[in-house]
């Protein structure tokens, strides 16, 4: 594990608060079990202890609750600052949640993940930046960065039925429609490489986790038998948005 020293240096940031983090998951189960009847598999993949980023597909709406509800370990997820808007601001928060702007450098965010990761936490991030079709055709650099900067594991997670074919981003899937189901797969990790690290190492590093997202993907659909929904309908702005800006 890294320090907060280290460059760049979190030791200046505070943790995010944790106290809903931790209370509030059993109780809300409950609901979403009967509400989506949740499968969730291979939880074991997530080290029980120690840094960890777990890096998910992004299909809907309904991924990042997920994430944050049923990831063996409380994760403080990177959320688009959007949703950092009146009564949800102070929920997110004290969730443990972090804003991020998905569409232009955040150095802060960045920094709060390390802080996370360096106390020995779990960071959640969806490295193609917006929803979608969640194969990630787009793919960003910040969890590569991440995992180069603290040598933290990588356990990829792939969502299904969190959003049915044809719908929009912000939908939700129907009573009656087929249960939501969580596949964590293998951990990737790097060693972690001191400052300075250069943007061939960042671009060699992502690559070679796509790669092994691709094929924890694929895994995910032979044990579940699923597929993702497809793309999002003509026009909806989580996906123009995340292709206009798929280089930052």
């Amino acid at each position: 594990m890294t320090s907060h020293d280290e460059l760049p240096r979190s030791a200046d940031l505070p943790h995010p608060r944790r106290l809903m983090l931790h209370a509030a998951r059993p109780v809300v189960r409950l609901y979403t079990n009967r509400r989506y009847g949740v499968h969730v598999h291979h939880a074991e993949r997530v080290p029980a202890a120690g840094p960890v980023i777990l890096a998910a597909n992004h299909v809907g709406w309904l991924d990042g609750p997920m994430l944050a509800l049923y990831s063996p370990r409380p994760v403080h997820a990177l959320t688009k600052r959007e949703m950092f808007s009146g009564g949800m601001d102070r929920f997110l928060r004290s969730s443990g949640q972090i804003p991020v702007d998905r569409f232009a450098p955040d150095p802060a965010a960045m920094k709060a993940c390390l802080r996370v990761l360096r106390d020995g936490g779990v960071a959640g991030i969806f490295p193609e930046g917006a929803r979608g079709a969640g194969e990630l055709e787009l793919f960003k650099r910040g969890t590569a960065y991440l995992a180069l900067v603290t040598g933290a594991p990588v356990v990829p997670v792939s969502l299904f039925g969190t959003r049915e074919p044809g719908s929009d981003s912000h939908s939700r899937p129907a009573r009656g429609a087929p249960p939501v189901e969580i596949v964590f797969g293998d951990p990737w990790q790097v060693p972690a490489q001191p400052w300075p690290r250069r943007k061939q190492a960042v671009e060699d590093a992502m690559a070679s986790l796509r790669t092994h997202m691709l094929g924890a993907l694929a895994d995910a659909k032979t044990i579940t038998g699923r597929e993702l929904p497809g793309p999002l309908p003509a026009g909806d702005s989580e996906r123009d948005a995340a292709r206009r800006q798929a280089t930052t």
